[in-house]
């Protein structure tokens, strides 16, 4: 007699694929950009540049949007060389998207070339990090973090959001917040909590939106090489370049074939390494697993591992004491201080 029956074997083979499988991948289809329009923030340079130069690689139509309009047009002169067929529509448009009324005036342009039709999927790739430390930053500081971090996809999300539900299209719409919307580290308190909003954002549309059928993501990227981070380098305070060293970062190129690799996967979380991952998985909550069983490992190793890597960091942090309270003197803030 066999130790299982056929109807049990089958049952713990269909366990086994249940957990090693994501869900999204069995049930849903993979999602194609070919004949779809998709509206880039931050489309200009960096990782947006990057998805819309790999989105018109596949046939999809791309608006890039951003401020800079000398830098647009450079842009869209890249776009084009990924042009692969006479159909595609590429367009470049100078708004700014920290606010609802430059968000929808950006749609709208975007739209227009397609009969007024909403784009079918929004690239949230707005915003920029000005590190610094946290006694040195004022009210208007902390505001233009949260408006260049957060606002600046938030109001395109809820523009996007309103003109996709007028229209009945259901789309995409995909967040870039970044490795630090999972933890913080000294240097950043004008840009993390901007990241951390974003994911809080993108899990309650995640939910909302189910009701128009329209899907939400959000990417965790790490360090991305850009000319934007050279400069960000410039002003980043020592002990947070110091933590950073060794951390490789990916090219703008990798970022962006991660994003619409897990987007075609159907994954809500999307991170483009193993830290990443390991983040991911110790952070979900209730978030849907993008892999039952490996977010359960990646969980696990963050359990144990990142504790440890947590004491290495504050006592980095505590050992620079002594050259921050040179640093603070140097800015006359205040020469009796001690630590």
């Amino acid at each position: 007699m066999p130790l299982l029956s056929p109807s049990f074997a089958a049952l713990a083979a269909l366990i086994a694929i249940l957990l090693l499988v994501p869900l999204n991948m069995l049930f849903s289809k993979k999602w194609d950009p070919r004949g779809k329009h998709c509206f880039i923030t931050g489309g200009s340079s960096g990782t947006g540049l990057q998805l819309a130069i790999q989105l018109a690689k596949r046939g999809a139509h791309v608006s890039i949007i951003a401020r800079d309009k000398g830098r647009l047009e450079k842009a869209l002169e890249e776009v084009e060389c990924a042009r692969q067929n006479s159909a595609q529509v590429f367009g470049a448009y100078s708004f700014p998207v920290d606010s609802e009324e430059g968000s929808a005036a950006a749609l709208k342009a975007a739209a227009d070339p397609h009969g007024g039709r909403c784009p079918d999927a929004l690239f949230l790739c707005a915003g920029m990090s000005k590190p610094g430390f946290f006694i040195e930053q004022t009210g208007e500081t902390l505001r233009n973090g949260l408006q260049i971090t957060y606002g600046a996809q938030a109001f395109s999300a809820l523009a996007g959001a309103k003109e996709m539900v007028k229209q009945g299209i259901k789309g995409k719409i995909i967040f870039v917040s970044s490795v630090l919307g999972f933890m913080g580290i000294v240097g950043y308190s004008n840009y993390t909590p901007g990241k951390f909003a974003i994911r809080g954002l993108a899990e309650t549309l995640h939910s909302e939106l189910m009701l128009y059928g329209i899907d939400v993501h959000i990417s965790f990227p790490a360090t991305i090489f850009t000319p934007s981070y050279v400069e960000e380098n410039k002003i980043k305070p020592k002990i947070t370049l110091k933590i950073e060293e060794t951390d490789g970062g990916k090219s703008p190129e990798e970022i962006a074939a991660s994003i619409l690799k897990g987007i075609e996967k159907g994954n809500f979380h999307i991170t483009s390494d193993i830290l990443g991952d390991i983040f991911r998985g110790s952070t979900a909550g209730s978030s849907p697993r993008n892999n039952y069983l490996v977010d359960l490992v990646y969980g696990l190793i963050g359990y144990i591992g990142f504790p440890i890597w947590r004491k290495s960091v504050d006592s980095m942090v505590i050992a620079h004491r002594g050259e921050h309270q040179a640093y603070l003197r140097s800015k006359g803030i205040p020469e009796h201080l001690t630590f």
